[in-house]
């Protein structure tokens, strides 16, 4: 008996030490950090093609260790290895023959087209194969964005599980050109934020950097045989306070404190670290135009060597260009070429070629005589000679020229390439031609305008691309015959840097909409969906955050679209952003404490303020939304416009003035009415008289294109149209300003009885301005 009670006291021990053992199993399996809200979506930016998830997981750990055939394939390993010994602690060894299990192989596989990558995640082991370093790269990145995003921690982040789900994932790019240009002449970057810049391109499996080293605000690539190019072209005089547009002229020989440029050995630096990242430098030298940095420097190279000093700011038109009937132009930018190619091992080198005025070569002797000895008809056909003669030496030294779409005009050598950024009719054009194609229309890939409402966001040059447009780019336009679609080699995203002075502000233009542009870029037609896109970002930008990346939230940010009905003088306000299901609250500003879930339009027919926000699982993603709907004795007016609009800006017509909805900062909203070069003089009718003490008028001011406030307004009431009395004249002096700005100007009186306001605003003069210059009104509003 006592036998068979030790056994079963044994056997009870043995039921607990199970039961406890099942209990751990079950809570491990519930809790693994790859199943939490930050990795509960497989958040690869671009999306893969094919990518089957399974059960399991495989866990890194001190023990893991990277497989490779040789010492050539260990620089692709450096992207997972150097993190995970900073934020985890694992010294990943290197061996040359696969253990039982605990390890990553990297394999060679030609099959495989030379950016493709297959990666095969189990539990005991991860295989990477590829037939190139570019593919093995992008494989290594994608294997990254698995991992939790705590792996770009600086330091040791301890409790993190750092496991991956098993998975395959078989991938390769739609485009061979997938690309980024960063202008660095109108604002100086250091090698630092380059670096940066291209770490967070490769993330994004992009491959072609094209640096923007030439213009007239900056020459910034030493070339050892002219050093003047960046001790003078380098440097201009600093009047970083003032509007881009809105800066004096400044003559050669002042004193110049703002710029920098790159050595020839920083630039190799730079080559040579975007190598290991699986991406090819693309410098851009411009020529003939944008190269007044350069004529600063030396003079003689112009047409008339009129001395002229490196601009501080905007320029146009562009007339002081590079001589072309001088046959020391040509040897200069042959000599400057030859140290140029040197540096950058890749097939291309970018000339720019676009927006030059040639009134200069119209008059110049030198261009006339070359114009005559080669028999050319125009300064056009003396461009193209320009181009082809340049083009051609740039062949002879083993490489092909990419340019603007103005360097098609007059013809071009087959193996040149061309930017559309016009537009996409330069990408036909070339298309038909057999000539290759990168597209980077300004509409879709200029990021340096606005990407969220503008009275939110820091200055930038205008427009208005937000994240959702950017994904909607193709770069294959739907016209195109097969033949053609052949020659696009894909797109580029350009970050133009006038309105753009520091590192933070640049990596805000960039993120999150760098990412779209990717996905663009990479995935199939397929595989693209918006509402997974947007799954996808939120947690990618979670990561670039923690990698202390500047990211902007204005796709986050609350935009209003108003529907007026002036016959019922009210309005139905419908409250959005750029995500599907976007979770946002409102309240009127007399209940600010309590906001409601949005789902349908707010109708409003008396004044108010609508106060909202997007959340996102209860946390605030965007900034307070306020708008107030003021509802004035004007509102459905009879106007009658003395001098009528520009046709540009028409706003909604005649009732733009006296409809409640106000215009923003972005001047092409459609709220706006505009007169260039003339006063506004019109005639608001309020149908009956009624008593006013107060006429309250909405103006815009935005210096850089020409935008602003009238320098003088008059207001004059009528009961019967025909007899007017003058209530107010008001002078508003004129002041120079570097960014935008709305103003209500308000006019009060005593109170008067009066059917007609007669409205007089004067345009000008503006000190300085010798072009056109603009009135913007968005409201009259009638107290």
């Amino acid at each position: 008996m006592n036998g068979i009670a030790n056994q079963g006291i044994v056997g009870m021990k043995q039921i607990r030490q199970l039961i406890i053992m099942g209990l751990a199993l079950v809570l491990t399996s519930c809790y693994d950090p790859a199943e939490s809200p930050a990795n509960s979506v497989l958040a690869i930016i671009p999306q893969p093609n094919q990518m089957k998830k399974d059960k399991g997981y495989f866990t890194f750990d001190k023990g893991t260790v990277l497989v490779v055939k040789n010492d050539a394939y260990v620089e692709p390993t450096l992207i997972l290895s150097q993190r995970l010994k900073i934020a985890a602690g694992f010294d990943m060894a290197i061996v040359y023959s696969p253990p039982t299990a605990n390890y990553v192989q990297i394999m060679v596989d030609t099959s495989l087209a030379a950016e493709a990558y297959k990666l095969s995640i189990n539990e005991g082991y991860i295989q990477l194969k590829a037939s190139t370093k570019n593919g093995l790269v992008y494989g290594m990145q994608s294997l990254r964005l698995l991992l939790p995003k705590e792996m770009e921690s600086k330091q040791i982040q301890s409790h993190v599980n750092w496991s991956v789900p098993v998975m395959e994932i078989e991938d390769s790019p739609r485009y061979g050109y997938r690309g980024v240009m960063l202008d660095v002449s109108r604002h100086f970057f250091d090698i630092a934020y380059i670096k940066k810049t291209l770490d967070r391109m490769s993330l994004l499996k992009l491959n072609t950097f094209h640096w923007h080293l030439v213009d007239d605000q900056g020459w910034r690539i030493e070339i050892k045989k002219y050093p003047k190019l960046t001790e003078i072209g380098g440097f201009r005089v600093d009047q970083e306070d003032k509007h881009w547009n809105s800066r004096k002229v400044t003559q050669a020989g002042e004193a110049a404190g703002y710029g920098g440029f790159y050595t020839q050995a920083q630039i190799k630096e730079v080559v040579d670290y975007a190598d290991k990242l699986g991406i090819t430098v693309v410098p851009e030298i411009e020529m003939p135009a944008h190269v007044m940095s350069a004529i600063a420097a030396y003079p003689e190279l112009s047409c008339f060597e009129k001395p002229i000093g490196v601009p501080s700011g905007g320029v146009w038109p562009i007339t002081e260009i590079y001589c072309a009937g001088k046959e020391q132009t040509f040897v200069f930018l042959e000599d400057v070429i030859d140290e140029v190619a040197d540096l950058f091992p890749g097939t291309y080198i970018h000339i720019g070629g676009d927006e030059a005025t040639k009134t200069n070569w119209a008059v110049c002797p030198h261009c006339k005589k070359r114009m005559q000895e080669e028999k050319l008809a125009s300064v056009e056909e003396l461009q193209s000679y320009f181009i082809r003669r340049m083009e051609k030496y740039i062949n002879a030294k083993g490489k092909e020229i990419i340019g603007w779409d103005e360097i098609l005009e007059g013809g071009l050598a087959p193996g040149a390439a061309v930017m559309s950024w016009r537009g996409t009719q330069g990408g036909m054009e070339a298309s038909e031609q057999g000539h290759k194609v990168i597209m980077t229309p300004g509409e879709f890939c200029y990021f340096d305008q606005y990407q969220g409402p503008q009275n939110t966001e820091p200055i930038a040059i205008g427009g208005y691309l937000p994240l959702k447009k950017v994904y909607g780019f193709d770069p294959v336009i739907p016209t195109m015959s097969k033949e053609q679609e052949s020659f696009v080699m894909g797109g580029q995203a350009n970050l133009w840097s006038e309105y753009i002075p520091t590192e933070e502000h640049s990596e805000y233009m960039l993120f999150p909409r760098l990412l779209a542009l990717s996905e663009t870029l990479w995935s199939t037609k397929e595989q693209r969906n918006w509402s997974n896109f947007s799954e996808r970002l939120k947690v990618i930008n979670e990561r670039l955050e923690f990698m202390g990346v500047n990211v902007s939230k204005s796709a986050y940010a609350i935009r209003d679209s108003a529907t007026v009905d002036i016959g019922s003088k009210s309005i139905s306000v419908k409250l959005h952003n750029e995500f599907d299901d976007a979770d946002i609250r409102y309240a009127f500003a007399h209940d600010a404490d309590n906001f409601i879930p949005y789902t349908v339009p707010v109708t409003i027919d008396s004044s108010v303020t609508i106060t909202a926000k997007a959340y996102e699982d209860g946390k605030a993603m965007s900034p307070l939304f306020t708008q107030q709907y003021d509802f004035h004795k004007g509102v459905g007016a009879k106007v009658t416009y003395h001098t009528l609009y520009n046709s540009s800006y028409a706003g909604e017509g005649e009732s733009t003035l006296v409809n409640v909805l106000r215009g923003s900062k972005n001047f092409h909203d459609g709220q706006w009415q505009a007169w260039l070069n003339t006063d506004v003089e019109l005639t608001i009718d309020l149908l009956n008289q009624k008593d006013i003490s107060e006429i309250v008028l909405g103006f815009l001011q935005n210096q850089g294109p020409d935008i602003f406030y009238p320098t003088a307004i008059s207001i004059s009431l009528s009961k019967d149209n025909i007899e007017f009395q003058e209530v107010d004249i008001m002078e508003i002096p004129f002041k120079s300003a570097n960014t935008d700005e709305i103003q209500d100007v308000k006019i009060s009186f005593g109170r008067t009885k009066a059917r007609y306001i007669k409205i007089h605003a004067v345009n000008g003069p503006y000190p300085g301005n010798d072009g056109g210059s603009w009135l913007f009104m968005d409201e009259v509003k009638i107290n």
